[in-house]
């Protein structure tokens, strides 16, 4: 007979959307006139820069012509791509890359997914909590987990809880583990790390011989001078990190697929006879063993976005979303809620009115106000008492949920 992974059987169902769409559908069925705004969402709403238009245009008629048509392309990323990508994120903040260290991919989250492949399945793991999921979820998949606790937690992993006392900043775990993972500025809470905090986390990796899992899908939304847009910016961090990042949030690719990993060569882990091997050739036949490589033409729209029209039309849209985090965030604080975030990232990540849990908070929400948000309890057991909305909406849709909010929620 087939057996299955029966680490799979260990992950609950997709509880916290499915939950959501069942509390929404229900209050539709019974309120068929109400006008549901949604802020829980992490899609963006704003078009594809029109450089990437254009360019992904040309691209298309290239496929029509025999003397410039391309079939499969090197499973890396095209050349062309993989310069800009190091000239601009890299090279212009004094950080030395190779062609060969950048991986372009079709998102940060297959690739957030997918890298604890290359680490033994014996290799211990810290998240902070509240979490992106996908970090947890892959690891449980992978056997590096016990079962689900009751308290939300999953044995054998190392929670890192981070709330507004600690300033949203996790404390080292009290054990060594092996690989870390942090998301830098932060979904769902919408922090950051100071380069002298991130720093701390480096140092902590080279005394034990971890590696940092740096999602930094977000680093374009930075604003502060202190907060820094790479790990690579940190002395050593190349020894001890992998870098993930995307052009989704930033121009629009969430339903365009392409984004980048970078490992680097000195990055080192070890057999269990102590032997060091890099991980970047590891990744490099994992990647090319397992992946096509991210289409020509959408390759082509991400090269565009590195113009000088196509970064001033990211970052007109960039604007626009924080704009409208700072509609969200100082509309929540005139009426008295504790709000964090908003300020380096698109999400705000409010706490809950005294006595009301996560989900209290979201059936409130919706029934007062006729908005959706995501309950912070969805994200991990530290998002207990905590709420997320997004920035990603209309300028419309957000002025007029904040209206309501202020007008019609009773806290």
């Amino acid at each position: 007979m087939a057996f299955l992974n029966e680490d799979y059987l260990k992950l609950p169902g997709s509880y916290l959307f499915a939950e959501i769409a069942r509390r929404v559908t229900h209050f539709k069925e019974e309120n068929p006139e109400a006008d549901i705004i949604r802020l829980g969402i992490g899609d963006v709403t704003r078009p594809l820069p029109q450089a990437s238009i254009e360019a992904m245009h040309k691209a298309v008629d290239e496929m029509a012509s025999s003397d410039t048509f391309r079939g499969y392309g090197p499973e890396q990323g095209y050349a062309f791509l993989v310069e800009k990508i190091i000239a601009h994120d890299y090279a212009s903040r004094g950080i030395q890359l190779g062609t060969d260290e950048v991986f372009v991919s079709d998102g940060s989250k297959s690739d957030v997914a997918n890298i604890q492949e290359i680490f033994s399945s014996d290799c211990t793991v810290a998240i902070t909590d509240p979490v992106y999921p996908v970090y947890l979820d892959t690891n449980v998949m992978a056997g590096r987990t016990g079962t689900l606790q009751e308290d939300g937690r999953f044995a054998n992993v190392t929670y890192l809880p981070c709330n507004a006392e600690n300033n949203f900043i996790p404390s080292f775990p009290k054990e060594r583990v092996d690989m870390i993972y942090l998301c830098c500025p932060n979904n769902p809470t919408g922090t950051t790390l100071s380069k002298s905090e991130l720093k701390k986390w480096v140092d902590y990796a080279k005394a034990n011989k971890s590696i940092i899992l740096f999602d930094s899908a977000y680093e374009s939304y930075i604003r502060e001078a202190d907060i820094p847009h790479s790990i690579y910016e940190i002395e050593g961090a190349k020894e001890v990190a992998i870098e993930f990042r995307s052009f989704s949030k930033t121009a629009g690719f969430t339903g365009t697929r392409c984004a980048y990993t970078v490992v680097p060569k000195e990055l080192m882990a070890y057999t269990k006879s102590g032997e060091a091997h890099s991980l970047n050739p590891l990744w490099n036949r994992r990647h090319t063993t397992k992946f096509n490589g991210v289409p020509y033409i959408i390759q082509r729209g991400a090269e565009a976005i590195f113009s000088e029209a196509g970064q001033a039309q990211v970052q007109e849209t960039i604007d626009y979303y924080m704009e409208n985090a700072r509609i969200i965030r100082e509309g929540l604080q005139k009426i008295g809620l504790s709000v964090f975030g908003g300020v380096n990232a698109p999400y705000i990540w409010l706490k809950t009115p005294a006595g009301i849990d996560s989900w209290g908070f979201f059936d409130k929400l919706l029934n007062e106000a006729n908005i959706v948000g995501t309950p912070g309890a969805g994200f991990g057991p530290s998002g207990e008492g905590y709420f997320r909305l997004t920035s990603f909406g209309t300028r419309e849709n957000t002025i007029r949920a904040i209206e309501r909010i202020q007008t019609r929620l009773k806290v």
